[in-house]
């Protein structure tokens, strides 16, 4: 790694810890108020810069310390040896390709450009000028003192400042790492921050045998460079005979290039926990999102297209020419097109972290809306990959059984169970909302239709095919969330309001569902399910997890109910299934599925851009019954179709069929 590279990356991690200083602080106060411990994760204590500032430090200058530790003197020392003063001539040489070289005087000595240099003293001076940009672990210290700060890290000494605003030398041995997480587990202080030295072979969280048994909050302030660490420390506070588990908080900044961070430590919680127990939220406890992990699937794909919109001039935020001058990535192949080498996921992020905060942040809004569009249509589908998700209900029941195959040589066996679930609304409480409406972006909105409330922030953005962005809004609802495109939610009912009117109907809803409770029927395929996984649908793969009221943990595929029949008969197994009309036309407009309607087929059609419901096998002679009961037709590609208004759709099907 060059001497730049290696100030770069130290520089800039200063900068993203003094980013997230200014909230964390605060935040840190409000979970002591409340009764919790605060946990710190961090990587650097800056103890190199400590060491090398009392190394240059005089015997008269140890007695009175004024120290600033800031990795500043690196990049003035940068500046001032690789900034570049030489003025330079242009020549043309024999193919004709103009070039440039450095210019020597007479007595071979370099020539220095006057202008050159008056640039690079004015940026120092600036440079200089800048507020200290210090260490987070100090800054915490200084903050809260060392009376409340228990440090568990490696460095053996640090400057700490008495009573009467002083520096001096503290040092620290072996013995008082032990000494420093012995009284946070007493209780006596209730902060902790440690590093890599202190997440090994040791353990903060709540447990029953410590007389410090409050929640732990812990704070993934630097994730570094190895997310093997950041794992291990995120599991210092999560472990088995506890009194409460941990709330895990990662701390990032608007800087998008910290994503590059994140996302390792995305990738390898997924991956701790595919190899524990089958469940991604084992390892990652639901900390990241699958938008989170630039290594996956979905992020490779989406780069590609990144890479296409930005050869063919669709980005707003960069151009192709300007890309590859900043980032010194060549990525023009022979004949006018894009190389077939393309960059990987690594080194394009890598070189991102190169660009200004506004460019990075622009490219970074393109991107992601690429993943952001993967991702949810693949959620839409049914395909996209969540592990293993627990079905939380008030009362599960087990209401029948179907054996569908019997292994021939262990006799394990594989069943359709049909359930029965009862689930209590749990709204958003007016307290939760209004600490949503502190965000200066959100705004309180009621639908005056319906009288129903609802807070409108911005969420992600989507990128279209042609490399447009579709900004989105989210509604926030007592007992769902929503999402809308900004550009089309002014056709919406739903309009500003003041907070009196806001409360009123957000509280009037949450006292009417909170007496409400959910009844529905799922169909399970539990037991053995490997030899039978093919016949099971391609979409909607997830595995689910629940415990029933008699205590039988299970373990299987949820199986839509119009599809059950069909698997049972897979098997030789007749399950007789009532499947409500409205559950099919649901599977139909949901799945894209065909299902029989009595003698007829439906099906999900696209036509000019709309989602239609089509019927298929109707005859001629019956087109007038059909559009009598409510149907209509269309002339397409010189052919009649049949199509069926969703808003009637089960009404007018349940007239055909009978």
């Amino acid at each position: 790694m060059s001497i730049f590279e290696s100030t770069k990356q130290r520089f800039f991690g200063q900068i993203l810890l003094s980013m997230k200083l200014p909230s964390l602080i605060p935040a840190i106060a409000a979970d002591l108020a409340r009764g919790d411990c605060a946990v710190v994760q961090l990587v650097s204590t800056s103890e190199a810069m400590l060491d090398r500032a009392l190394a240059d430090l005089s015997p008269e200058e140890r007695a009175w310390l004024d120290i600033e530790l800031s990795p500043r003197e690196f990049l003035v020392d940068y500046l001032t040896a690789a900034f570049p003063v030489r003025q330079m001539r242009t020549y043309t040489d024999d193919s004709g390709t103009v070039r440039s070289e450095p210019m020597i005087d007479e007595a071979g000595q370099p020539v220095l450009c006057r202008e050159a240099m008056a640039m690079r003293d004015q940026l120092l001076e600036q440079l200089c000028a800048l507020p200290v940009v210090g260490s987070a672990l100090d800054h915490i210290i200084g903050h809260f003192g060392t009376e409340a700060v228990a440090e568990v890290t490696g460095r053996s000494r640090r400057i700490i400042v008495d009573a009467e605003g002083r520096q001096r030398i503290e040092r620290r041995s072996a013995r008082t790492n032990l000494a420093e997480t012995d009284s946070f587990m007493r209780g006596e202080k209730r902060i902790l921050i440690f590093s890599d030295a202190g997440g090994t072979g040791r353990s903060y969280h709540a447990s029953l045998d410590a007389l410090n048994q409050r929640r732990r909050i812990h704070y993934l302030l630097e994730p570094g460079w190895r997310a093997d660490a950041a794992i291990q420390g995120l599991g210092r506070t999560h472990r088995t005979h506890q009194a409460s588990p941990p709330l895990f908080r990662p701390v990032s900044t608007d800087c998008r290039g910290e994503r590059r961070f994140i996302s390792t430590i995305a990738r390898r919680l997924d991956s701790l926990g595919a190899l524990t127990r089958g469940q991604r939220q084992t390892g990652g406890q639901g900390l990241f999102d699958p938008r989170d992990n630039l290594e996956s699937d979905f992020a490779r794909e989406s780069l590609d297209q990144w890479f296409r919109l930005l050869f063919q001039g669709k980005l707003q935020s960069v151009r192709f020419d300007q890309f590859q001058s900043l980032t010194g990535l060549n990525l023009a192949g022979e004949g006018g097109g894009l190389t077939e080498t393309l960059p990987t996921i690594q080194r394009w992020l890598n070189r991102i972290l190169a660009l200004r905060i506004d460019l990075q942040n622009a490219i970074f809004d393109e991107y992601l809306g690429l993943i952001e569009a993967r991702v949810e249509k693949a959620r839409e589908a049914g395909t996209l990959d969540l592990g293993v998700e627990t079905i939380a209900a008030d009362r599960i029941s087990i209401l029948d059984r179907t054996v569908i195959r019997r292994d021939p040589v262990s006799g394990a066996e594989t069943e359709i169970l049909r359930i029965e679930t009862e689930e209590r609304y749990r709204p958003l409480t007016l307290e939760r909302a209004h600490w949503l409406l502190a965000d200066p972006e959100a705004r309180g909105l009621i639908n005056p239709r319906s009288g129903k409330a609802a807070i409108c922030r911005p969420t992600f953005s989507l990128t279209d095919e042609e490399g447009r962005t579709v900004r989105r809004y989210e509604l926030v609802r007592p007992t769902r969330t929503e999402r809308h495109r900004q550009d089309l939610f002014a056709e919406t009912h739903w309009t500003d309001v003041d907070r009196a009117s806001f409360d009123e109907a957000w509280q009037a809803e949450c006292d009417a569902m909170a007496a409400q409770t959910r009844t529905q029927i799922i169909y399970l395929v539990t037991g053995l399910l490997l030899p039978v996984w093919g016949k099971l649908p391609d979409d909607h793969v997830q595995v689910w997890r629940l415990t029933s009221d008699d205590g039988q943990s299970l373990l299987g595929r949820l199986i839509p109910a119009p599809l059950v029949e069909r698997i049972a008969s897979a098997f030789g197994i007749a399950a007789h299934v009532a499947i409500d009309l409205g559950a099919r036309v649901e599977h139909v407009r949901t799945s894209g599925e065909i299902m029989p309607i009595g003698s007829l087929r439906l099906k999900r059609a696209l036509v000019a851009g709309d989602q239609r419901l089509e019927l298929l096998d109707w005859k001629s002679d019956a087109l007038p019954h059909l559009k009598a009961a409510g149907c209509f037709t269309e002339i397409i590609q010189h052919r009649t179709r049949l199509f069926v208004p969703p808003s009637r759709a089960v009404e007018i099907l349940g007239e055909i069929a009978g």
